[in-house]
């Protein structure tokens, strides 16, 4: 009855620190987001800088990436292992498509002259680089986490009645993707 106690306590510990960990980025992101509009009063802000396509493009990618990581834990719970990597490999492949798609964002904007930094370079557009690049740091981790994940699947590491490393791992990618549908949308509605 201890040990069951125990491995509990151990199951709520885990999801308390990925939750806090979640919100201590929230908070940093909201810090930039606030930045970002306290900036947009500035005299030097140049309101009519659209987002690159592939951002938008980015933004379905990473939700349907979301879609498949959801899946991929239904087929864990039926046992069905070898959908659940199938369906984790394409996870992990949106994943890399989305990294793709943000460094053509990056490019875009290089090709039309807007710079992070330099005589060229804008406030807005710094903080549309930067916003965008620590979001994707935090995908590099993501694509990490799935990799663990989608290792411990196929050794069968998962099973229904024990699976909170999936489950962990599937809430971080989740939340990946609405952060970045929260930060295009931010970005391109707050002009």
């Amino acid at each position: 009855m201890e040990a069951a106690e125990e491995i509990k306590k151990q199951r709520r510990a885990k999801k308390m620190m990925l939750w806090f960990s979640l919100i201590s980025l929230v908070m940093g992101f909201a810090g930039w987001t606030s930045a970002y509009i306290v900036s947009s009063k500035r005299k030097d802000w140049i309101a009519e800088i659209d987002l690159p396509f592939s951002f938008w493009i980015s933004t379905a990618v990473i939700l349907v990436s979301s879609v498949t990581f959801y899946i991929a834990r239904r087929r864990l719970r039926q046992e069905n292992y070898k959908s659940a990597i199938g369906l984790l490999g394409l996870t992990a492949l949106l994943g890399i498509v989305f990294v793709y798609l943000q460094f053509a964002g990056f490019s875009a904007m290089i090709a039309n002259g807007y710079y992070f930094t330099g005589p060229t370079s804008s406030i807005k557009i710094s903080y549309i680089f930067l916003i965008a690049f620590v979001h994707l740091i935090h995908l590099f981790a993501g694509l990490i986490v799935l990799a663990v994940v989608s290792y411990k699947t196929l050794k069968q590491r998962y099973v229904p009645s024990n699976s909170l490393g999936f489950e962990l791992g599937e809430t971080f990618w989740h939340f990946l993707g609405l952060l970045w549908l929260y930060l295009v949308l931010f970005m391109h509605f707050v002009k």
